[in-house]
């Protein structure tokens, strides 16, 4: 009988952490945003964006014709143009999106900890970019976490972004000889916690500033083809969207729902943001606000699309005001709606590690070691 080749063996498990006899599995949190270039540079930026743009789950077209059009179409020409905007926007701490992240997931820990989850470990990582989410699933295992909870910074859910996130953890695991206890954190584009964060801005923002006479609500756009194959993103938009106006009571006719960052020739979800608001600078709108509540955190497609590029085009047909609502960031209302999402989730899951606890587990770390002399004798 001849021998099995290589490829048809099994992958081996990797190797596991060395385990301590006794330690208090702990739970976790791993808040889970798109992803950034290391740097403002062309290079990093060619990194991101061919893993970014390798994904199937971004981009649904037959993977040898994709090849050649990203290898030698779009990462030689596109990459240095990205570039040059994140240079704009770029901060002495680095890239926003990493750094408002990350500041969400230190407030998530305090928040939690003051809700009496003191045991909960929060992490940040990236579907795309550093950490990993690979490397912070890595961590939180050798720290004895086992229960994670994957929320992602996405309120609205589409397999093009909330899957993608599915479908990274599942190959993490996939190899992985003693796996946790999982749970997925689909969505809370409805969630009381997450519009009331929005109302809160919008409102901070009116009473700095005053009112616009248009309030816009600009979502990422996907792929139209999405919604007729059945990805619920679209609808979810339209419910966030639904439920703001109403926390702000706003008449049907004082607000408008656009999707951005077009990409291709293909129709993708309409109204689009930019066409939309030079057309209303035509009507004679003289001030529009725009809000994006699909970003939890402020980014390329917030500070640069929204706050400069299409602020140029509505200027340039005529209007007067344009004013950009920033993101959720680092609000207090935002992070509380995040404890209460991240709580909603932990239910049933120990979060508090008693004294005695402790205890316990400084003694059976000794048993263990007595153990483990003794099967080395």
């Amino acid at each position: 009988m001849e021998a099995r080749s290589a490829s048809c063996l099994p992958m081996p498990f990797r190797k596991e952490p060395v385990h301590t006899h006794g330690a208090i599995a702990r739970s976790a949190i791993v808040l889970v945003n798109l992803g950034t270039p290391d740097a403002p540079t062309r290079s990093a930026v060619k990194r991101y964006l061919k893993q970014f743009l390798s994904d199937p789950r971004v981009v649904e077209i037959p993977r040898l014709v994709w090849w050649f059009i990203l290898n030698w179409i779009i990462l030689p020409f596109r990459s240095g143009a990205s570039a040059k905007k994140y240079q704009m926007i770029w901060t002495r701490e680095g890239s926003p999106l990493k750094v408002h992240t990350q500041k969400q997931a230190n407030l998530l820990a305090e928040a939690l900890e003051e809700r009496g989850h003191e045991g909960v470990q929060v992490r940040m990582a990236m579907r795309y970019g550093s950490p990993s989410l690979a490397q912070v699933l890595d961590e939180l295992k050798a720290e004895n976490c086992d229960r994670i909870a994957v929320l992602p910074a996405y309120p609205q859910y589409s397999g093009t972004t909330t899957g993608s996130i599915w479908d990274a953890v599942f190959a993490h695991y996939k190899n992985i000889r003693n796996v946790p206890e999982l749970r997925l954190v689909k969505h809370y584009h409805d969630h009381d916690g997450y519009i009331d964060a929005l109302h809160d801005t919008v409102l901070a923002h009116w009473e700095a500033h005053g009112r616009g006479q248009k309030l816009v609500m600009s979502f990422h756009g996907v792929p139209k083809r999405t919604l007729l194959l059945g990805d619920p993103y679209y609808c979810e938009c339209q419910k966030t969207a639904r439920l703001l106006a109403a926390r702000l009571r706003l008449a049907p006719d004082e607000y408008v729902v656009t999707f951005q960052s077009r990409f291709g020739k293909a129709e993708w979800l309409q109204p689009y943001t930019a066409p939309t608001v030079a057309e209303l600078a035509r009507q004679g709108v003289g001030r529009v606000d725009v809000i994006c509540p699909g970003f939890t955190s402020d980014c390329l497609e917030t500070l640069e699309e929204i706050s400069m590029e299409v602020k140029h085009d509505f200027e340039s047909a005529g209007g007067k005001e344009f004013h950009y609502i920033p993101c959720l960031n680092e609000a207090p209302s935002w992070i509380v709606g995040m404890a209460e999402i991240a709580e909603q989730h932990l239910i049933g899951w120990p979060t508090i590690v008693s004294a005695a606890q402790r205890e316990a587990e400084r003694r059976d770390a000794e048993v263990g070691r007595e153990h483990a002399l003794r099967l080395g004798a």
